[in-house]
């Protein structure tokens, strides 16, 4: 049976992994009421389309940081893809290389950086950084990275610890043996600092400790893990890049607001100032519009891909991609939305009280007056 949506992967997914990749892979925190909502939220907003809109011609590209993708549809940073595929995080990265878009690669990837940007030497890569207890080892990291060609930084700031996942408890799991986790140190290094572990995450990171990353990095710094505008506020403040509003899927603190909630707190907060981006949720190409519509510059893509990895490796993430660009292309034309990169959107809901929300969408461009 062929595959036609991101659900479809999902199902055939499941059962191709073992119980207990599935349940690291699909498990949330504690009763999964944020990993639930992420996707149930977006099933509350509503599209309000316009029409009589020349959509004879649509193009979904943008941008950001500066870089040019074929769509607003990205890869978000997960560990271990070879839970999924034997190749890992090669075949995610030649992946998002064909599809013309940015793949952030996991401190915990289960290849090593090196074999990542070797697989896709011409694809757009961001790094995401568990900041670690030990200075000397993120400043190794980060510089690391940076001479690989990596394009900027994203900071995680959701994760002091693991968040309590019980269906990895239940299946004691342990990926570092599972796995035989990478050493990240460089071979000269692997004597003289601390090596990495999956459980060693600093639980001092705090603002100052952004200004130190600003200070050994020419790299953009984006902050992961944003969901309120006080902290958006002193991301703008302290010259963050960019912001990615997320939860972390669901698999960190349990009953905070999904992604597509807290998007427009975020983006009215930082007023333009920074991009500001989505993770969390996104299934549909009408998901990615809805975001956009709230004000994300772009969306990024966890559990599908990794969907996609199990089902056929580098080429299921390729068409999960594929898929959801095809349906984000389809929904722009049938809202009359032309230009990704030339529209303006706005929100407004129809009542404080409303079950739903509707999003309006206006193409920047004027129309003509009749004669």
């Amino acid at each position: 049976m062929a595959l036609v949506c991101l659900t479809d992967f999902q199902a055939q997914a499941r059962e191709r992994l073992s119980k207990s990749s599935w349940d690291f892979i699909e498990g949330g925190a504690d009763d999964c009421i944020t990993r639930d909502d992420n996707i149930a939220a977006f099933k509350k907003i509503r599209l309000r389309p316009r029409y009589l809109r020349d959509v004879s011609e649509v193009d979904t590209r943008t941008t950001i940081q500066g870089e040019e993708i074929s769509a607003p549809i990205c890869i978000s940073p997960s560990g271990f893809h070879c839970l999924a595929w034997p190749d890992g995080e090669m075949s995610t990265a030649r992946a998002a290389q064909a599809a013309k878009v940015c793949y952030i690669t996991s401190t915990y990837a289960s290849c090593s950086f090196e074999d990542i940007v070797a697989a896709a030497p011409g694809g757009l890569r961001w790094f995401q950084l568990y900041v670690q207890p030990d200075q000397q080892l993120n400043k190794q990291l980060v510089q690391r990275v940076e001479s690989l060609g990596f394009k900027a930084l994203v900071i995680t700031v959701d994760t002091p610890i693991p968040g309590n996942r019980r269906h990895d408890i239940r299946n004691q799991l342990d990926l570092k043996m599972s796995l035989m986790l990478k050493d990240l140190r460089l071979p000269k290094e692997r004597n003289s600092i601390p090596c990495l572990q999956t459980s060693a995450l600093s639980k001092s990171l705090c603002w100052d400790d952004i200004s130190w990353f600003q200070s050994i990095t020419r790299l953009p710094i984006i902050l992961k893990g944003i969901l309120t505008k006080e902290d958006a506020e002193l991301a703008v403040k302290h010259n963050i890049r960019g912001i990615i509003v997320s939860n972390h899927g669901g698999r960190q603190l349990d009953e905070v607001p999904s992604s597509i909630d807290a998007l427009t707190e975020v983006v009215a907060a930082v007023n333009g100032k920074i991009e500001v981006y989505l993770d969390g949720g996104v299934r549909t190409g009408n998901d990615v519009l809805k975001a956009l519509a709230l004000g994300a510059k772009c969306t990024f893509l966890g559990r599908p891909i990794l969907w996609g990895l199990a089902c056929k490796g580098e080429d299921g993430v390729r068409e999960i991609l594929n898929i959801l660009k095809n349906e984000f292309h389809t929904s722009m034309t049938l809202t009359d939305v032309s230009l990704e990169g030339s529209c303006y959107m706005e929100y407004s809901p129809i009542s404080s009280a409303a079950p739903e929300s509707y999003c309006s969408l206006r193409d920047s461009s004027p129309i003509p007056e009749p004669p």
